[in-house]
């Protein structure tokens, strides 16, 4: 079944390939022309919302050995005597300054004591497979903490010894860090498990244990459309191979109108949904359907009525149509999430090995199981289904008698 509608006259454009909606922006162009770099496995260890940034800052200078220490300072061409400032042994480089120094020993030392493991430091990027051991989400922002804080409070240290004098006691130090990791754990959102060995060290920075939360439930019911309105559930599939929308339209009484699935060729699910809600608005306007509630388990789907940038190129035209055919008609589109959408789901399915449209005008038998639960009113996600419409009556009676006759 074919519907062919006018095609609105506009000029053509310059359509970008790389992207689904066929814009380019600067972003775009930027991307298109830099040269990747290789991506570090430390780069989205050392950023994290639960640690000031200021002190990933710190971190992330010396990972790019940017930091200026006397080393660093002697490289650019300043000629000055170098001496550590902490142990006043031998000349200040990064990796002295941050690993070798006997004030910097002591505090890696500590954090050893802590995690009850040896650390053993050859490079910059060593510090962070600590952080990649099978830490509780909690224990492991605690130990990026530690470790950035110790990194931070070793470069505070020399500062304050060279510029102003101040000598440091590493233990003071110490206290300080657990001051600042200890509100990091705690402020984290992050939570912890039973482990023994992770309880211990948080319990030893003073970070309260957080327990993981409980799972939240929620009721999912297909709600049937207002009178004089037909709801169309829509939903899409793909694979690497194939991709199909389905749709199903039914009345203020859940009494089933018509239902469809059709296989689109390729393209991403996203494409096959967009494909699905054009093909429902067209089947209601050749109908004469004039309030029209479409519902789908996809947000973007929604947010796509919001902004043509989200639409792909290749469907333009037809989603141009579609707005000036609902200009003509009441119109609404909501979500709903994937357990109530189970009738679509099926559909869409089953068009993935089918061949063009296929329309049904009775209940197709592999969706019908759904599509009385949806009758019913049972709720499809809590562990014992909830009946909502025929309350003076068994739910399994009246399941098993609608099963029957549709």
């Amino acid at each position: 079944m074919q519907v062919t509608l006018p095609v609105e006259d506009i000029e053509d454009q310059l359509i970008w390939k790389h992207v689904s909606n066929g814009q380019l922006t600067l972003k775009d162009a930027y991307s298109f022309k830099k040269h990747p770099a290789p991506k570090k496995h430390w780069v989205s260890t050392i950023w994290c919302k639960d640690i000031p940034p200021s002190k990933s800052l710190l971190a992330w200078r010396i990972m790019h050995d940017k930091v200026p220490t006397d080393e660093k300072l002697m490289e650019r061409g300043c000629n000055l005597p170098s001496m550590c400032s902490l142990c006043s042994v031998t000349t200040e480089t990064t990796f002295h300054l941050f690993f070798e120094c006997s004030f910097a020993f002591k505090l890696w030392c500590w954090l050893a004591s802590i995690v009850d493991c040896n650390l053993h430091f050859q490079s910059l990027e060593d510090i962070w497979t600590l952080c990649e051991r099978s830490w509780s989400p909690q224990c492991k922002i605690v130990i990026l903490s530690a470790i950035i804080n110790i990194l931070s409070t070793i470069w505070f240290v020399r500062n304050q010894y060279r510029f102003q004098g101040k000598p440091f006691n590493w233990r003071i130090a110490i206290n300080n860090i657990i001051a600042a990791v200890s509100l990091s754990g705690n402020n984290t959102s992050k939570s912890s498990n039973s482990s023994v060995r992770d309880l211990i060290i948080l319990k030893k920075l003073n970070v309260n244990i957080h327990a993981p939360k409980a799972p939240v439930i929620k009721e999912v019911i297909w709600q049937p459309p207002y009178h004089n309105w037909l709801k169309c559930n829509i939903d899409g599939a793909s694979t690497t191979t194939s991709s199909s929308c389905g749709g199903i339209f039914r009345d203020k009484d859940a009494v089933f109108k018509l239902a469809f699935a059709e296989n689109i060729g390729g393209g991403s699910a996203f494409h096959a949904e967009l494909s699905g809600v054009i093909r429902a608005i067209e089947m209601a306007d050749q109908r004469g359907w004039r309030n029209l509630w479409i519902e789908t388990d996809s947000a973007l789907m929604v947010m796509a009525f919001k902004s043509i940038s989200l639409i792909p190129c290749n469907l333009k035209n037809r989603w141009r149509n579609c707005n000036r055919v609902l200009e003509n008609m009441n119109f609404i589109v909501t979500h709903i999430y994937g357990e109530g959408n189970q009738c679509t789901d099926s559909l869409a399915n089953w068009g993935l090995t089918s061949v063009g449209l296929t329309v049904w005008m009775d209940v197709p038998l592999f969706v019908r199981e759904y599509y009385v639960k949806n009758r019913l009113g049972i709720c499809l996600v809590l562990g014992l289904s909830i009946f909502r419409r025929f309350g003076f009556l068994s739910p399994s009676i009246v399941y098993l008698f609608l099963l029957n006759i549709f």
